[in-house]
């Protein structure tokens, strides 16, 4: 039932509870306009006329207000006393708020007479130091009292006057002949007879509270004297919850009030059950409740609890009820038979409970059920008759168990199978117009495909499964009836990237909404929504998209989410027949393709979500952070600054051309000498500093393999020009075999530590390396924690005259130098000081991770002539 509302019929009762369960994922797209009627707010210790607000203002006393006043609110004060002249006469006064003061509160005779009209009465929360028998005399419109957590009980008798009366029933209750509702939870009434209640013999309440008092709990009974307390009346809502009550006490009460009508019977929060793992206290029995017989009990709630099995013909006696409620216990059994007399039963609540596996057997004997929610439980089987037989059965709730397959279903209108382990669907024939399928396991899209061919389906949810792989072989399902459609948290950019499945959406012509957030998209396939013409609503929120073409949306979109993707440069024209529209957080470059956009956003009708500061700049750095609407596009239509900058680009661009030209020629016919004024400059301007690596966890900069016949030149050529250890003025710690490698270790070992432990492997290939079995080991090495790092670690360097047909005749080399560059030891000796300094910015160089989702590795060559 909705806890806002206690006295709904049971049809109202079921349709509010599938409402909200529905509302939980069916909220609008982008919100909704609520027209509301206007409240007047007023400033707190005041009154506007008909609203006194007095709440925590300090006071002693009950204020004066006017005489117009329809609600007076004075929680949270100080007020000690309310006498007969507390209050001025107001007439329209309907609703006082007395209670939770901070200090305790008496209530003397005939406190509220001057309150002719008072409908509801509120003392909830107020320790009651004295309630005098005549406090309540002058409220014949009284329709509601709350006098619960006011720590009521003989204590508080003035003089003992009602000795062996409970206070809560005295007899400053008997004349209010309007009270339909008296809250009196929270307190510490430990018993209530017939002589107490007596008085309202006779009468219609539509709520009494006796929650959390402990009755029956903390004396002993002698039912045969007590007797029935609510003898001749009519309750619709009874609560007796929160009073630690067994089978064997809610037995004793059953039986004592048996005959009295009861529309609704709270007993929440009991203790009634063994719980799990436990045996001392008794499950209830087919007696604990056989007293309701004749109280027609319509619902009931016997929610947070612990029961853990339901014993046979449990609820027989209960003829009449409709909403049973069994949430929040320890169900693990149901036993046969268990809810045989159940014939009227229409809604049934176990979620939140232990059960493992449903049988056929287990909900037998509810012929005229509608709903039944068996969320959160561990519900893993399900035998495949267990809900045939419920004729009437509309909705059936599983979401949060771990069922792996759907063969049970029957043909029912709404299936809740969420937050389950589902990663396929079996070819059965589903009926329904509503699947909630989120936060299952579901990859294939052949699920999705399945789906949307069950007839009258009107609403798909499949939220935060796992759609990525597409099957080519697949018809466009043309579901003539599906409207809302629920795919965001999935991940069909891998799907739609293989060239499959764009036809997904194809001869959906009365889709109205279509979620497609959180999807990882960076495109959208041609023409995907060109059927959905009855589309209203798309979100493409937290994607990755770039650009959106003009024929990208369908022509009657009206809502459209695109926050949170990487939109750069957006055409307005997109946008413009929309009647809302949310843009925030994206990438917009701030420059002068993005004018258009921004004119059209400082003037555009079109409802744009969020606020301005909400959408960006990213780029360029000196205005990223600022609002699009505060940034200046002055001078970028502007067609005399277009003339203006011609002549002067073209008088820059052949100077420019002119000065390239001849730096070529001088670089060309003395690039050794230019390198070296390079390195003197930078020497000088303190720009040839080492970048360094940071946290580095290399022992070595570079590992230089090459034949130990090579050697000579190698020390010559580059160790006394990069290796720390032959000069202070070099910036390496490099590896070679002839001074690092360990005497006596196995000669791979050493290879395999100086190719890890180095940032980069330089492989000096010459002829003498191609005939190096060592050499050529190691390059394998150094070529295998590429391929397992994704890095560039290793560079090869060709020494000699080797020619590309040599080179390829090596089966271990040719892979490298088809795909990878290589750099070749320059001929002419004024290069070498270049060579050297592009080698060390290969070795200080930190290779980035590439992507290998079908990217073309593009082949560059490094060749020193």
């Amino acid at each position: 039932m909705c806890p806002a509302q206690r006295r709904l019929s049971v049809r109202s009762s079921f349709s509010c509870l599938l409402r909200g369960i529905m509302e939980d994922h069916l909220d609008l797209l982008f919100g909704v306009v609520l027209l509301a009627s206007p409240v007047l707010a007023i400033s707190s210790c005041s009154s506007d006329g008909q609203l006194a607000l007095y709440r925590f203002c300090n006071l002693t006393q009950v204020p004066w207000v006017p005489s117009t006043t329809k609600t007076l609110l004075l929680s949270f004060n100080y007020i000690e006393t309310v006498t007969a002249s507390s209050f001025p006469f107001l007439e329209q006064l309907g609703l006082l708020e007395l209670g939770t003061q901070y200090t305790p509160l008496s209530i003397d005779r005939e406190a509220f007479r001057n309150l002719p009209n008072l409908r509801v009465l509120d003392l909830g929360g107020s320790h009651m130091r004295f309630l005098h028998p005549d406090a309540f005399q002058g409220l014949p419109h009284l329709f509601e009292l709350r006098l619960f957590f006011c720590a009521l009980s003989d204590a508080v008798l003035k003089d003992g006057y009602f000795r062996n009366l409970d206070l809560s029933f005295h007899p400053s209750f008997w004349e209010l002949n309007s009270l339909k509702s008296i809250d009196f939870s929270l307190n510490q009434i430990p018993i209530v007879c017939e002589q107490e209640l007596k008085p309202l013999q006779g009468r219609t309440f539509s709520f009494i509270s006796l929650a959390a008092n402990n009755l029956y709990n903390t004396v002993s009974v002698d039912w045969a004297e007590c007797m029935n307390p609510f003898r001749d009346m009519a309750l619709e809502t009874l609560d007796v919850s929160s009073n630690g009550w067994t089978a064997d006490i809610t037995g004793n009460f059953s039986r004592a009030i048996s005959g009295s009508q009861i529309s609704s019977l709270v007993l929440t929060y009991h203790i009634m059950g063994s719980g799990f793992g436990f045996h001392n206290i008794r499950e209830p029995d087919r007696s604990t409740f056989a007293g309701l017989a004749r109280s027609s009990v319509v619902r009931l709630d016997l929610s947070h609890g612990f029961l853990f099995s339901l014993n046979s013909r449990l609820f027989e006696s209960l003829q009449h009820l409709k909403v049973l409620n069994l949430a929040h216990n320890k169900i693990n059994k149901i036993s046969e038979e268990a809810f045989y007399g159940l014939n009227r039963l229409q809604v049934l609540n176990m979620s939140h409970n232990l059960l493992g596996e449903l049988y056929n057997s287990d909900f037998r004997g509810l012929p005229e059920v509608a709903y039944i929610d068996l969320q959160n439980n561990h519900i893993g089987i399900i035998q495949s008759e267990t809900f045939q037989f419920l004729k009437a059965l509309q909705t059936l709730d599983l979401r949060d168990n771990a069922l792996k397959t759907i063969s049970f279903i029957p043909s029912i209108s709404t299936i809740f199978l969420g937050s389950n382990k589902l990663a396929t669907l079996p070819n059965i024939r589903l009926t329904a117009n509503f699947i909630h399928l989120s936060e299952n396991r579901l990859e294939n899209l052949d699920s999705l495909y399945f789906l949307l061919r069950v007839p009258h389906l009107q609403i798909l949810i499949l939220n935060q499964n796992r759609l990525s792989f597409c099957n080519p072989a697949h018809a466009p399902t043309g579901s003539l009836s599906l409207e809302k459609l629920f795919l965001g948290g999935n991940m069909l950019q891998l799907a739609w990237e293989t060239g499959f499945c764009w036809d997904v959406f194809k001869g959906l012509s009365r889709l109205q909404v279509l979620y497609l957030n959180n999807n990882y998209l960076n495109f959208l396939p041609p023409g995907v929504f060109s059927d959905l013409t009855a589309l209203r609503g798309l979100s493409l929120s937290n994607n990755r998209l770039t650009v959106l073409s003009p024929g990208d949306l369908p022509a009657n979109l009206e809502f459209l989410d695109v926050s949170r993707n990487e939109l750069l440069s957006p055409d307005p024209d997109l946008f413009a027949a929309l009647s809302a529209v949310d843009i925030r957080f994206n990438k917009f470059i701030c420059e002068c393709e993005l004018h258009p956009f921004i004119s059209w956003l400082n003037q555009t009708n079109v409802t744009v979500f969020g606020s301005h500061a909400d959408i960006l700049c990213m780029y360029p750095a000196s205005i990223a952070g600022i609002p699009l609407s505060s940034v200046s596009m002055e001078g970028c239509d502007e067609e005399e600054v277009l003339t203006s900058l011609k002549f002067s680009f073209f008088i820059l661009s052949s100077v420019t051309l002119i000065l390239f030209l001849m730096a070529v020629l001088m670089v060309t016919k003395f690039r050794g000498f230019c390198f070296i004024c390079y390195k003197a400059a930078c020497r000088l301007l303190s720009m040839d500093q080492a970048k360094g690596s940071g946290s580095d966890v290399y022992k070595y900069d570079a590992y230089l393999c090459f034949s130990n016949k090579d050697f000579e030149w190698v020390q010559n050529a580059l160790l006394k020009h990069l290796d720390a250890q032959y000069s202070d003025q070099n910036r390496f710690t490099l590896c070679f075999e002839e001074r690092d490698f360990v005497p006596g270790q196995d000669h791979i070992a050493n290879i395999q530590d100086a190719v890890w432990s180095s940032r980069k492997v330089v492989c000096l290939v010459s002829r003498h390396f191609l005939r190096d079995g060592w050499c050529l080991e190691a390059f394998s090495y150094a070529q295998s924690r590429c391929v397992s790092d994704f890095d560039g670690a290793l560079i090869l360097v060709i020494v000699g005259s080797l020619s590309q047909y040599q080179l390829m005749k090596h089966q271990s080399l040719r892979g490298f130098v088809r795909k990878r560059q290589y750099l070749r030891w320059p001929e002419d000796l004024q290069d070498v000081s270049w060579f050297l300094n592009k080698l060390s910015q290969h070795i200080l160089k930190k290779e980035k991770e590439t992507k290998r989702d079908g990217d073309i590795q593009l082949r560059t060559i490094v060749t020193v002539s």
